[in-house]
């Protein structure tokens, strides 16, 4: 069963700088929402705010039916709502060992905290490294540790801001890999802050696109990113060609367009046949590279062109 997280939040800073953020959405078991978009965007404040380690200037926040905050007043205390956080740095104790630093923070007798430590352990795949100490583990062994950590607690909710942004990118792989698996077997709701694409194509389930403080585009991951609702979602997804166009006719979901005098043909089966003005978005992956036009190609449009770099 989903549970809904409703946020409207307005944070001002003493720079002058605006975030006010709107969006609601029912995260599932295992469900990944995914806050996506530049730095400086207003991701990791609104997940701060989140966790309550932020407070809004107004609005509210609500998570499963529980008011965390809002304007008349209502606040709930960061322990007291029981989100598991992790930023960029795993921040672990330098005294403790892997085992001391997984079981920090829980309560209940020695034998219930020892069998949670070893399920945590086993879940990141760390449990030989529970004798070491921070500074003899890899950055990806250390940010295991330290989502193991997040988790023993067994949270409502697991916060990540920007989890593998220290790690090189062999660690980053494994690690997003592995990350997908544990979510769903632990059967939590994450909120997951990155500005990588890689990340939020491979991990999100419902995409939020932040661009200057406030919300652009909310939906399904793939949606969001075939179909940017505006120019400036369409730049901060990732889309390298953002073409102004003019809708010449529209057949069965096949729409023809006219690109400062070439013709192109797209796929959009919702498009507003009144409209005239929009912009063609071309995506790297979907050019085709070949020496010369060919009628057994997949690729709809055949344009002439000349390689000036690779």
């Amino acid at each position: 069963m989903a549970r809904a997280l409703i946020v409207e939040v307005e944070k001002r800073f003493a720079s002058g700088a605006v975030v006010a953020a709107r969006f609601e959405t029912g995260l599932g078991s295992g469900a990944i929402l995914v806050l996506f978009g530049p730095s400086g965007a207003g991701k990791t404040t609104v997940v701060r705010c989140i966790a309550g380690l932020e407070r809004p200037d107004r609005g509210r926040i609500v998570f499963d039916d529980e008011t965390w905050f809002d304007d008349s007043g209502r606040w709930v205390d960061p322990q007291r709502r029981f989100v598991g956080y992790l930023g960029q740095e795993p921040a672990l104790f330098p005294h403790l060992t892997v085992r001391g630093n997984v079981g920090y923070g829980l309560t209940g007798s020695a034998v219930d905290r020892e069998r949670r430590i070893a399920e945590m352990l086993t879940l990141v795949d760390i449990g030989p490294l529970d004798r070491r100490r921070p500074h003899e583990l890899s950055g990806g062994q250390a940010q295991r540790v330290a989502l193991a950590r997040a988790l023993a607690p067994a949270p409502r909710l697991l916060v990540l801001d920007e989890p593998f942004a220290s790690l090189d990118a062999p660690a980053r792989a494994r690690l997003r890999t592995d990350l997908r698996s544990i979510v769903r077997r632990v059967g939590i709701a994450v909120v997951l802050v990155t500005h990588d694409r890689r990340d939020a194509i491979a991990l999100g389930d419902e995409l939020v696109v932040l661009a200057e403080g406030r919300v652009r585009q909310a939906g399904p991951v793939q949606q969001v990113f075939r179909r940017p609702a505006d120019l400036i979602v369409a730049r901060t997804v990732g889309v390298e060609s953002v073409i102004p166009a003019r809708i010449a006719g529209v057949d069965n979901g096949l729409v023809k367009l006219d690109v400062d005098g070439a013709t192109l043909r797209a796929v959009d089966e919702d498009v507003d046949a009144n409209r005239r003005d929009v912009f063609a978005c071309i995506r790297a992956e979907d050019v085709v590279l070949q020496r010369a036009s060919a009628a057994d190609v997949s690729a709809r449009n055949h344009l002439a062109g000349r390689i000036v770099a690779i």
